[in-house]
């Protein structure tokens, strides 16, 4: 039986040119789909926006314009950003589209004639830059936590949710590991320990939101309305539901850990298995700031060594989960030593020295054990189902030293006196092309374009069910230059 795998960006708020932000979550979700792909398994990868709320309509008026009229002008931004980063997802949701305010709509009906649903007052304060409630004691001087902004101060008639009713059921959640990184567990459970308000979901100061069904005066509140996009974005008949893992930024855990699992409970949908919570990336050191000029955005990042060597860069420098630092010059570096003169030149010298010399069929016993080709995809395999993707892509280079060690000691160019030396350097060569074809093959899902260079050059496909196969013999040539080194 193929295996179902269902992955999820955040949807992002459309007025911003994507970042560096945007970019390492969807870089991240890809790179998972991929790897279920290359193990043969049914995947739905979904991103998108988020184009409802305040926030949107405020920045379409400074436009003079109409929020969806704005919304429509940025999108096009958002998908040519993923085709440059080659992310390939199998649905590009908005919160626009008819299917999926239609299963909001209908999920608050549901949710209302539950009991879950009431009408009173809001009174409290509100930040407009991350669409969130905020206590007095979550403030930091006054300002928001996140955007460092005055907040607002709302009083307005208003449609609760009873997100208290669900705090014992979440508790019990979470002890089923829904949660990851673990070290991110602790902080939700000593927050849901102390108590939940009930939810503020609606709104009556704006209308750019999906009307509530029973009372056509108040607009959802973005959140409940966001976060149903994993629901109903999940194929044809809701194929793929329940999500197999959302991936998200640490800033909006709390949403996706708290509200959503509790918004499905009282829909009496089943619930999403893990949501991940990554770090933030700084700048230099410094907090990415558009004020201050400390942001980097896709085009830029590209424009620095290539989209695989962007792909690469974001998931080995730092643990997938915690935070990291952005430089330039880190990302060069890891271009250079890594990418080039490592992986790019054994395929130089190995192609070079199988198109002078061809390669023959060889098992060699020695090769396996040294190399521990079986080894690293076994560990590789384990690293990806746990989320661990810098330490995959250190088991795979690992691989790639030893293979130039191998070439260095085997000298496959060497032309002695022996007459066996042509077949000796022909099985040399084909343990190394094997190996080549294994390490490419684990790299895939992070540098799909240089990946598929590779096989093409040796002629393999990437699968992992191909990795149990001998190769075929055919005439190789030389590959071309897989990184030029960057200054």
């Amino acid at each position: 039986m193929i295996k179902k795998f269902y992955v999820t960006t955040p949807i992002y708020y459309p007025n911003d040119v994507p970042h560096i932000g945007h970019a390492y979550t969807t870089l991240a979700a890809d790179v998972l789909a991929r790897w279920h792909k290359l193990n043969g398994g049914d995947v739905w990868f979904l991103t998108g926006t988020d184009e409802h709320g305040k926030k949107i309509e405020a920045a379409a008026k400074k436009k003079n314009q109409k929020p969806k009229e704005f919304v429509d002008n940025l999108i096009p931004e958002f998908k040519a950003a993923w085709k440059k980063l080659n992310i390939d997802y199998n649905r590009f949701i908005r919160t626009t589209d008819k299917d999926h305010e239609k299963v909001v709509q209908e999920v608050l009906q549901k949710v209302y004639d539950k009991g879950d649903i009431y009408l009173g007052k809001y009174e409290g304060f509100y930040c407009t830059g991350c669409e969130a409630y905020y206590t007095e004691k979550d403030l930091v001087n006054g300002e928001c936590p996140i955007h460092k902004v005055k907040v607002e101060k709302l009083k307005e008639e208003s449609y609760f949710f009873r997100l208290s009713k669900y705090k014992s059921k979440l508790l019990e959640l979470y002890k089923k590991g829904f949660i990851l990184p673990k070290f991110r567990e602790n902080e939700i459970i000593n927050r849901v320990k102390e108590g939940l308000n009930d939810l503020s979901i609606s709104r009556t100061s704006f209308d750019w939101g999906i009307p509530l069904p029973f009372d056509k005066k108040h607009v959802c509140y973005v959140w409940f309305d966001a976060l149903f996009n994993y629901y109903s974005g999940s194929g044809k008949n809701k194929k793929y539901w329940p999500a197999d893992a959302h991936l998200m930024g640490k800033d909006i855990l709390w949403f996706h850990s708290v509200y959503w699992p509790a918004f499905l409970m009282s829909a009496g949908i089943p619930l999403s298995k893990r949501v991940f919570a990554h770090g933030w990336w700084t700048f230099d050191k410094e907090k990415i700031s558009k004020s201050r000029g400390k942001v980097i955005n896709v085009d830029e990042l590209i424009g620095i060594a290539g989209v695989d060597a962007v792909r690469y860069f974001l998931l080995r420098a730092t643990p997938f989960g915690e935070d990291g630092d952005f430089s330039e010059q880190a990302l060069k570096d890891r271009y250079n030593n890594e990418l080039a003169n490592k992986l790019g030149n054994l395929v130089s010298r190995v192609s070079a020295l199988a198109e002078k010399n061809g390669i023959r069929k060889f098992k060699n016993q020695d090769f396996e054990k040294e190399m521990g080709i079986k080894i690293c995809e076994k560990k590789v395999e384990d690293h990806m189902l746990n989320y661990e993707f810098d330490k995959a892509l250190n088991e795979i280079f690992s691989r790639i030293d030893k293979l130039n060690e191998w070439v260095q000691n085997k000298k496959p160019w060497e032309n002695n006196d022996r007459k066996d030396r042509l077949e000796i350097n022909q099985g040399v060569l084909y343990n190394l092309v094997q190996g080549i074809k294994s390490i490419s093959t684990l790299l895939y899902p992070f540098i799909p374009q240089t990946s598929e260079k590779i096989a093409k050059t040796f002629g393999f496909k990437i699968s992992l069910k191909e990795l149990e196969k001998p190769l075929k013999i055919i005439k190789i040539k030389k590959s071309p230059i897989l990184f030029g080194k960057v200054k």
